[in-house]
């Protein structure tokens, strides 16, 4: 093997080598955030509160005494406690957290299908979708 055909092999062996890949691939599904707050326990609970409640009921809670926010938690966990036996397992308030998350995301799925839907019609025509989601800018 001639000189410049060695190095020309040797410099591709390097150039191949020393080089990255262009693209990063995630290849691990992420769950969703169970809330867009910041997860802080030493300095508050609000994305506790809006992963255990769900977004708006958190908020509902916020207008609540004290009393009125004990009496329905203990409502909450009756609902919780799934076999009745006077204890929230870990499975039991993971089912829970995700039924709450579950019922946010429906309502608003229905929150956005009322707002697109123009002609309340029951079907969002792409007329519609255009002008609900564009119709600022046209």
């Amino acid at each position: 093997m001639t000189v410049p055909r060695l190095l020309l092999c040797l410099s591709l062996s390097v150039l191949c080598i020393s080089s990255k890949p262009t693209e990063k691939k995630d290849r691990v599904h992420h769950d969703p955030q169970l809330s867009d707050k910041v997860h802080d326990d030493a300095q508050n609970f609000d994305y506790d509160h809006d992963a255990f409640l769900g977004a708006d009921e958190a908020k509902t809670f916020d207008q609540l005494t004290p009393e009125e926010s004990k009496e329905r938690l203990g409502k909450i966990v009756s609902k919780i406690d799934e076999d009745k036996d006077g204890f929230v397992t870990v499975e039991e308030l993971k089912d829970w957290i995700k039924f709450a998350q579950k019922r946010w995301i429906y309502e608003d799925v229905e929150r956005q299908w009322k707002g697109h839907d123009l002609n309340e019609d029951g079907l969002i025509s792409w007329e519609e979708y255009k002008n609900a989601t564009y119709g600022y800018i046209l």
